[in-house]
């Protein structure tokens, strides 16, 4: 795997030598939210906590049932330090182990009710098995189920939106839950047909509906059980919960999931706790009941804590039933598989990945006739938000698989044009570098993705918080099993029941001509695949490293080094392998005659594309300048730039309708100022002409 960064004159010579061999650049490290986390432990809560409400959380267990016992134990133990004690969950807990998954969800509610959960709110992996099997679920919870933002085909919630708990003191804390509108494309959306759910604005509306009927009850304090979280991929649309509380007044306290961030305030002091993932970490909130205000907020850890009788004796006997049938060796891998999710399988080509997808395309064509096209016409997708876990090196157990792939999901057969095809693959890498659940792992497909140039955003997708491509701008595919990539061509794409559906980014598939589902299991068919076709064992010289089908071009990649880059793919699109070595062994070693030269052709094209850019650049700027001009003059005032709800004096957030002249008009009072604006954000803003919306640019 060969990596590209600034270069210097003195190597510009191989530069040119791209236009040999196939580059693979890897994606930039993706940073998670930056945000301020106060862990402690048990140790360090007071011993009299007489006078005291203390609110303790858990979110995205993930079927971590094992741990529910130190959970039951926090709650037993604060309760004996004379605190009233509320316990609740901020969603995921039926889907991520097979200790959940075997039950369809039903064995989190089983543990949540020994443990002493009051109330919680759902996550998308709740509706995992269906809307019917969520319901069937529920019905055995004996605490409370909020959720306000999801509709049924009334336009009613499907739960209660919220609850006021009355403690034994006399304190009104108003609850309400708010569930990701994400779940519409992390679902399979043939599982939830009849509900809906509230996405862009319509959140913060609901939200503050909530906020202002629990405050008109006499609520001292809002409390939201969110599952929103704050990863990047879901700031397009203001669906993060910062963005929420951003966007309401009244919520006191936001008590979060969804991204499995451990914070305890956001990175603009936003009253957002979140604990990570699997309870790795218990979310603590103490209110002092005669001031009626929050004390104090922070994350204990597991250490020093002692498990609960009742719920650790309900944990093993699931633990141990599950185990009976599912820790059984079938394989050993001589390396790590990769299951992480950025940098990752949600942000590059991954081991994992390519294991999968080869096992998925296999599962098809080792019967004679499954498809109706070629074998050469035939690639494998499988969405890296659905693997889960990473396999470590040894033996591989039918539990470390079901860890992996632990949704259920049968294998689909989608027939596309290849401009279906190309669309989907653009759509779903539309953030990366940024992480994205729909980050297609693939086999069969080598393609390139130039993450410097921007996402041509189009129309939303149906029933989607992800919007179509108006443009194909970032990827080409260089071949399709070796063979030249053809728009016109249909092919076949093995794929999850999942990504068929529409899931994700994936709409191009469910629009699809033609699809049919083949019934297996996909954690079954990677079984069979390292069983039958590997011989049990996954080694090093087959998936110790990534096949290198994926070219990610990067923004610290330079122009020369992208020219030479997009001139190898239109000079090698189609070629096989074995028809480029010989090229690359070449290009190992030039003659000092060809270093010479390719040097000089290496500067005249950075220069040439220096110009050109440049050149764009100023036309972009232009024409920016002047439609922005024309749309102040001819919009309504409510159209203008705003900064009366922008969250800091030194940041301005991208909302609907805005232009770098509207956004200098708004923050300097003079619009001709948009190329300041413009100069502070060149690391965010490739085109001056196409700023996103959800964008955070600096302003100082």
């Amino acid at each position: 795997m060969k990596s590209f960064t600034k270069m210097t004159k003195l190597i510009a010579s191989a530069l040119a030598m791209a236009l040999f061999f196939t580059i693979i650049i890897p994606a930039s490290v993706t940073f998670a939210y930056d945000a301020p986390a106060d862990v402690k432990t048990i140790a360090d809560i007071p011993a009299d906590l007489t006078g005291k409400t203390v609110i303790l959380q858990t979110n995205d267990v993930h079927g971590a049932i094992g741990k529910y016992a130190y959970v039951a134990s926090v709650k037993q133990n604060l309760t004996g330090r004379g605190a009233e004690v509320i316990l609740v969950d901020s969603g995921d807990f039926s889907q991520g182990t097979p200790y959940v998954s075997t039950s369809k969800g039903l064995s989190a509610i089983t543990m949540m009710n020994a443990a002493g959960y009051d109330i919680v709110t759902l996550g998308n992996h709740e509706f995992d098995f269906g809307y019917d099997q969520l319901r069937s679920n529920l019905a055995q919870a004996k605490f409370k189920v909020l959720c306000a933002d999801v509709l049924d085909g009334n336009g009613n919630p499907i739960l209660d939106p919220n609850y006021m708990y009355v403690t034994k003191s006399g304190l009104k804390l108003g609850f309400f839950g708010m569930e990701t509108p994400e779940t519409q494309t992390k679902v399979n959306p043939g599982l939830i047909q009849g509900i809906s759910f509230l996405s862009k604005s319509d959140i913060y509306k609901c939200a503050q509906k909530q906020t202002d009927a629990l405050k008109s009850q006499g609520a001292d304090l809002v409390v939201c059980l969110a599952h929103l979280g704050v990863d990047e991929e879901s700031a397009p649309d203001g669906h993060r919960s910062v963005d929420m509380y951003g966007k309401t007044k009244g919520i006191d306290l936001i008590l979060d999931g969804h991204s499995h961030t451990v914070m305890t305030k956001g990175a603009k002091n936003e009253p957002v706790l979140s604990t990570g993932t699997k309870i790795e970490n218990i979310g603590v909130v103490v209110i002092d009941d005669a001031s009626k205000k929050i004390e104090d907020k922070y994350l204990i850890s597991l250490d020093g804590l002692q498990p609960e009788v009742t719920s650790n004796t309900a944990a093993t006997e699931i633990i141990k039933k599950v185990d009976a049938e599912y820790n059984v060796k079938f394989a050993k891998s001589e390396v790590l598989l990769d299951g992480n999710k950025a940098p990752g399988n949600r942000t590059q080509e991954t081991n994992l990945g390519d294991l999968i997808t080869d096992a998925l395309k296999w599962s098809v064509l080792k019967t004679d006739g499954a498809v109706t096209v070629d074998k050469d016409h035939v690639v494998a997708i499988t969405n890296g938000g659905g693997i889960r876990a990473t396999i470590k090196a040894g033996d591989v157990t039918k539990a470390d698989l079901n860890t992996v792939l632990p949704f259920g999901n049968t294998i689909a057969v989608v027939y596309v044009k290849g401009s279906e095809l190309l669309e989907a693959l653009e759509a779903s890498t539309f953030s990366t570098p940024e992480a994205i659940g729909g980050y297609p792992q693939t086999s069969g497909i080598k393609f390139i993705l130039d993450t410097t140039k921007p996402y041509a955003q189009g129309a939303a997708y149906p029933k989607s918080t992800y919007y179509s491509p108006s443009k194909i701008s970032r990827v080409t595919i260089q071949s399709i099993n070796d063979q030249p990539f053809n728009m016109n061509d249909t092919y076949a794409v093995v794929t999850n029941n999942f990504c068929a559906a529409g899931g994700d980014t994936y709409y191009a598939f469910a629009n699809a001509s033609s699809q049919f589902d083949t019934g297996i299991v996909m954690d079954e068919a990677v079984m069979d695949y390292v069983k039958e076709v590997l011989g049990g064992n996954v080694t090093s010289a087959q998936y110790g490293k990534t096949r290198g089908d994926q070219t990610i071009i990067t923004s610290e990649t330079d122009a020369a080094t992208i020219a030479d880059a997009k001139a190898a793919v239109q000079s090698g699109s189609g070629e096989s392998t074995q028809a480029a070595a010989p090229a690359e062994a070449k290009a190992e070693a030039p003659t000092a005659e060809e270093a010479k030269a390719e040097e000089t052709k290496a500067e005249a094209t950075a220069a040439e594309a220096a110009k050109e850019e440049a050149k764009a650049e100023a036309n972009a700027a232009e024409t920016s300048k002047e439609e922005a001009k024309a749309a102040s003059e001819t919009s309504p005032a409510s159209d203008a730039a705003s900064t009366e709800t922008q969250p800091s004096a030194d940041t301005y957030v991208v909302v609907s309708g805005d232009n770098l002249w509207k956004i200098a008009a708004a923050v300097y009072g003079d619009g001709n100022k948009w190329k300041d604006l413009y100069e502070l954000n060149k690391d965010v803003i490739k085109d001056a002409n196409n700023i996103l919306v959800g964008q955070e640019l600096k302003t100082k």
